[in-house]
């Protein structure tokens, strides 16, 4: 299982998770944009870090996390 978690964006404290580009049960590669988040009026997206499966959503739409915080997680593919 792999973390989401939301990378270091030179001094902002908090984001806001803007939409999911994925829902959980579908696959996802590595490098691919699974989230969007906002923060200070800027949109970054957030890419998987292992191909697999999108398994959990920890974080939903119109909540906040911080830098560091895991959003969601994924199954990875074995093979």
């Amino acid at each position: 299982m792999a973390d989401i978690v939301v990378p270091p964006l030179g001094g902002v404290e908090e984001v806001r998770v803007v939409r999911w580009l994925h829902e959980v049960g579908d696959e996802v590669h590595a490098g691919e944009a699974v989230a969007e988040v906002e923060a200070e009026k800027a949109t970054f997206v957030i890419e998987a870090p292992v191909g697999g499966r999108l398994y959990a959503i920890l974080v939903p739409e119109g909540k906040t996390a911080a830098p560091g915080d895991v959003i969601g997680k994924i199954e990875e593919a074995s093979g």
